[in-house]
């Protein structure tokens, strides 16, 4: 799976997907074939097919890392500072409407503070690639109650929901029935 979160990967990762190109290119001087390799590192066959004809033309060295796609504007301490300013919370970067981070909002911290241009989609990026993930709530709202969460599943929701789908055929026309 490539990028599963759409943000690249770490530096981590970088180096575990190495060791699984290295160990395929060994497993490829053993002979074997492209599904053997695909179904053990549980990669689809067109990225073995991929690693063997790069192996083939440059032998191991061609597998390694060429390090990130793209190189990121924010050093680590500078990145430690921005969640450091993250974990103030919005309202003391003078967003007072509500307390959510936005990409957009993140975006215009990062270039108050450093002088950094970064799109949103690059900003996304940037935050997913150090574990930062969209709407994950720190706490519980305080004005949840457990108990109308119960009569809402008990009384609300069965009235609301779908019927189940039957094994009858359907028909698109709403004057005749399905022939049968």
């Amino acid at each position: 799976m490539r990028y599963a979160q759409r943000g690249g990967y770490t530096p981590a990762e970088q180096v575990r997907r190495e060791k699984l190109r290295l160990e395929a290119a060994e497993r490829f001087a053993r002979g074997e074939s492209v599904g053997e390799v695909a179904v053990a590192f549980r990669v689809t066959e067109p990225t073995v097919r991929r690693w063997r004809r790069e192996w083939r033309t440059g032998g191991a060295e061609a597998l390694r890392s060429r390090g990130a796609v793209s190189a990121e504007r924010l050093s680590p301490p500078q990145f430690a500072r921005l969640e450091a300013e993250l974990e103030r919370g919005p309202l003391a970067h003078g967003f007072a409407d509500d307390q959510r981070w936005t990409l957009k909002r993140i975006k215009a911290v990062i270039g108050r503070m450093f002088h950094v241009g970064y799109t949103v989609q690059g900003t996304a990026k940037l935050m997913r690639r150090h574990g930062w993930s969209c709407q994950v709530p720190v706490r519980r709202a305080v004005e949840r109650s457990e108990e109308a969460i119960e009569v809402w599943k008990q009384d609300v929701w069965p009235q609301v929901k779908p019927p189940p789908t039957t094994w009858a055929p359907t028909s698109a026309s709403r004057t005749r029935p399905a022939s049968r």
